[in-house]
């Protein structure tokens, strides 16, 4: 940590450590998006979880005085924060997603897809939620969409990745969360060792960072594992993928639903006859795609496939 001071902190009270943090990380010009999007909530992320507070408390928490260990624990924490440009969640071990706590560390991306509103309230009116839905997760990291789809709706689900020690880290999620017997984990390209079987729900958060965009990328990104954000030159390596294979894996009654972000333009014009449907989370994030298997065969028809 050469070269970067750690943050005063001369109020052991909650809401001036927030505040005195949040002030540091604004000054050391941080870059978010691993769970917050601003220096403010970062710091509250990092206060609260060393003090194992919740934030629904918050309100009432602002006098609450820590102690000298904890406040050391945050100022190196937080020093740590500037100098690493790690992401927080990888610091703290933890991310949460769709409400679940879940342990994170560089093996996998940290869980942050806004697809965690849409496990929370459902696919009404695509798909009711429920154990009678079967899901492949594709590209599955540590674990966070499977898990949340099994815990919240007692789903089961396949969930496949490329990287061996990311599934490492998913089996253990899935233990905490006592969902390891709905969830199998598989070592799999896309389908390429997923056996023949149909699934009423397939879903993703895959690569999608086109070329010219990784050489961009802010150093908290580059923590990250590369093959778990690259996908080639448009974006679409592991899209194209998915979309090629989903009618040989869909139920009649079947929906893929995928993340692509700011690859959203470079899919609509890789895609031009295919009917999706772009959906918009309550907090205007956009870039997830869903298309029924009615439209896929639509699309293959029409292609002469």
């Amino acid at each position: 940590m050469t070269g970067v001071a750690p943050p005063e902190l001369p109020d052991n009270r909650i809401g001036p450590l927030v505040r005195d943090v949040a002030a540091y990380f604004d000054a050391a010009a941080l870059a978010y998006g691993h769970g917050t999007d601003n220096a403010f909530d970062e710091a509250g992320w990092l206060v609260f979880a060393v003090a194992n507070l919740d934030h629904a408390d918050a309100a009432k928490l602002n006098d609450r005085l820590l102690t000298d260990d904890r406040v050391a624990e945050i100022r190196q924490l937080a020093q740590r924060r500037a100098s690493d440009r790690q992401p927080l969640a990888y610091l703290l071990g933890e991310a949460w997603f769709a409400g679940l706590k879940f342990r994170s560390d560089a093996r996998a991306l940290v869980p942050r897809s806004p697809i965690a509103e849409l496990i929370v309230n459902g696919l009404a009116p695509w798909l009711a939620l429920d154990a009678s839905v079967s899901a492949l997760d594709i590209g599955t990291g540590g674990g966070c969409i499977a898990i949340a789809l099994a815990a919240h709706h007692d789903m089961s689900v396949v969930a496949i990745d490329v990287d061996a020690a990311a599934l490492a880290l998913a089996r253990d999620n899935a233990r905490e969360h006592g969902c390891d017997e709905r969830v199998e984990f598989m070592l799999s390209d896309v389908y390429a060792s997923v056996p023949a079987r149909r699934f009423d729900l397939i879903i993703s958060n895959p690569p999608y960072v086109d070329a010219a965009s990784m050489t961009d990328l802010p150093t908290e990104y580059r923590h990250e594992p590369a093959h778990g954000l690259g996908a080639g030159f448009s974006g679409l390596d592991v899209v194209d993928k998915i979309l090629a294979g989903a009618r040989d894996f869909l139920s009649d009654r079947g929906i893929v639903v995928v993340e692509v972000g700011d690859t959203q333009a470079a899919l609509d014009a890789a895609y031009p006859d295919l009917a999706v449907t772009w959906l918009t989370m309550s907090d205007g994030a956009s870039g997830i795609f869903l298309v029924t298997r009615y439209e896929l065969d639509r699309w293959a028809a029409a292609r002469g496939d």
